[in-house]
């Protein structure tokens, strides 16, 4: 009996071993098709998340060379780095949100008790702005035209200004 015990407990552990063996060597091969699989994926993903990108700033002073260089003066004296412009023109936009009317480039007259200003704004090119705006209640966007005076100062221009329906 004990034999029998024995020889039923070695078989035992030997089967248990061969199922360990074959259930480790075939989990490291799924990882790695899993691992192979999932970086496919995200190589993919990450192509077509570019590809948006790309497409979304089609229409940015970033990527448009030729509005770059209308910032160029033809005599090379004068040069205007649009990496500081950008900045720059968004920042004399929102200055004008502390206007207690509201900011007048936003082509609306204060409707109630807030003021409109301007939340987000994106420069389109070397001569446009288009910029988001809202007074709590009210959203709009207004697509202004921008000056770089020979001061280096800024002056705007609205071109069309949109309010959307209150919801």
């Amino acid at each position: 009996m004990k034999k029998s015990l024995f020889l039923y407990l070695f078989i035992l552990a030997v089967l248990m071993n061969i199922f360990t063996y074959m259930y480790y060597s075939k989990k490291s091969t799924f990882e790695e098709t899993h691992a192979a699989t999932t970086n496919a994926k995200l190589k993919d993903s990450l192509t077509s998340i570019t590809a948006k990108y790309v497409d979304a700033n089609y229409f940015s002073l970033e990527n448009n060379q030729n509005a770059q260089n209308y910032f160029d003066s033809a005599d090379g004296k004068k040069f205007i780095p649009y990496e500081k412009l950008i900045p720059y023109v968004k920042e004399k936009l929102m200055d004008f949100n502390d206007n207690p009317k509201g900011n007048p480039y936003t082509g609306q007259d204060q409707i109630g008790v807030q003021k409109f200003i301007i939340n987000k704004a994106k420069v389109l090119n070397h001569r446009w702005i288009i910029a988001d705006y809202n007074d709590g209640e009210y959203w709009g966007e207004v697509l202004l035209k921008y000056f770089v005076n020979e001061d280096e100062s800024i002056s705007f221009e609205t071109i069309q200004s949109v309010l959307y329906q209150k919801q």
